[in-house]
């Protein structure tokens, strides 16, 4: 082999490192940013999602400034009510009321506020949180003394499911209710489950001496999230009336849904240092090669190849292993989530983290934006380096080594 074919083969053989590099190096930045973004989507996800489950997407209430868990009662017969779950978007309608009161055991005691629900009651959510023992029923007219508690709750005052738990409150005169535990609960987060005891309406009605048609308000859950400040407006302003007063779970629980706002900065950091990594990471790659290219640049100029031309067979190049990198950083990135998925891998300390296990949301239009968006911000960096070609004359592109 000659001289010149030794120098190529060197050239070659020296380029092929800079670009697994840097083809490693976007395919790991995508992998990082797909994990990222199904972690704090799943995260919000499920956070959310437990909070309206305690709460629902919107209440409707009593409209006075009373913010205690004992609200002045609403008529539980009104125009909307169950005929609300036929407006689009709204997917049910329930009612409920609350009433705080204390737990007490022969060496603990512990304040708890009881939510009481109707037989139109949408057990869903608790369903699927059922550590022990099971939901109850409620009935129309039958008041049931079942009850479901939390964990929390239950390993704090040592109960089991099968035991009367004794209940005060605090009123005039004093009351107290004997009540059985069907079931335990737990969510993970602490703020509801140290506080909320579920039973039957009836309860609370006859405390507060309600008549069966007075309520505590009511619960409104929708289909789709993103439409709930939507929805929200159009009960407050067109369904409920100057009477009644509603709230979305983001106006009630704001402190919680803001925390959930400031994990899409840290995203959004996430994201954009890993694009800058990638496309810093593809112009060093590309100068090297447009370097170690430099005397076949003067040649093809020599014979008339325009800047342009010469500048879109590097981009070609560049785009391709891009593309590459791109492939393989989703085959990496969808890989791991689905091992999570599958086998829970990573768990987590739930009195920290409200959740006991890394959660996962695959969110293929926004992992498809991601990918689109990666590719055009790394594309229009890819433009900069090959300006260099410009200023490559072929005289001395030809002599350089």
């Amino acid at each position: 082999m000659d001289e010149t074919g030794q120098k190529s083969k060197f050239k070659l053989i020296g380029t092929r490192p800079i670009i697994r590099i840097a083809t490693f190096s976007v395919a790991l930045g995508v992998a990082i940013m797909i994990i990222a973004l199904a972690i704090i989507t799943g995260f919000k996800s499920q956070i959310r999602d437990k909070v309206i489950g305690f709460g629902s997407h919107i209440q409707i209430t009593n409209f006075d400034a009373n913010t205690s868990f004992e609200p002045q009662p609403i008529d539980r017969i009104q125009e909307f009510y169950p005929r609300m779950h036929n407006v689009k978007g709204i997917r049910h309608i329930q009612i409920y009321a609350t009433k705080a009161g204390i737990v007490k055991t022969d060496e603990e005691i512990h304040g708890v506020v009881i939510k009481g629900i109707g037989a139109d009651f949408d057990w869903d959510f608790f369903k699927s949180k059922i550590i022990e023992g099971n939901t109850f029923q409620v009935k129309d007219g039958v008041k049931s003394n079942d009850i479901i508690i939390s964990k929390l709750i239950a390993d704090k005052l040592r109960f089991s499911v099968g035991d009367d738990l004794i209940m005060y409150f605090i009123q005039q005169p004093p009351r107290i209710r004997k009540f059985t535990i069907a079931g335990i609960y737990e969510t993970g987060l602490m703020e509801f489950d140290q506080r909320y005891i579920i039973g039957d309406i009836a309860h609370v009605q006859k405390l507060n001496d309600w008549n069966e048609n007075q309520i505590g308000g009511f619960e409104v859950l929708i289909d789709n999230f993103d439409e709930l400040d939507e929805i929200g407006d159009y009960i407050y302003y067109n369904v409920i009336g100057a009477e009644l007063f509603s709230q979305t779970i983001k106006e009630t629980n704001s402190q919680i849904f803001d925390w959930l706002h400031l994990q899409d900065m840290n995203a959004i950091v996430i994201l954009v240092l890993m694009v800058l990594v990638s496309g810093i990471n593809m112009i060093s790659a590309l100068l090297v090669l447009i370097l170690e290219r430099t005397n076949m640049i003067g040649i093809l100029k020599s014979m008339g190849a325009q800047n342009w031309e010469i500048r879109r067979i590097f981009l070609y190049i560049a785009t391709s292993l891009l593309g590459k990198g791109l492939l393989w950083g989703n085959v990496i990135g969808f890989g791991l989530c689905w091992l999570q998925m599958k086998y829970e891998l990573i768990t987590l300390d739930q009195k920290e983290y409200y959740i006991s296990i890394v959660p996962i949301n695959l969110d293929l239009l926004q992992i498809g934006m991601l990918n689109i968006g990666t590719m055009l911000v790394c594309g229009v960096m890819l433009i900069i380096p090959t300006m260099v070609i410009s200023n490559i004359t072929p005289v001395k592109s030809i002599r350089f080594n």
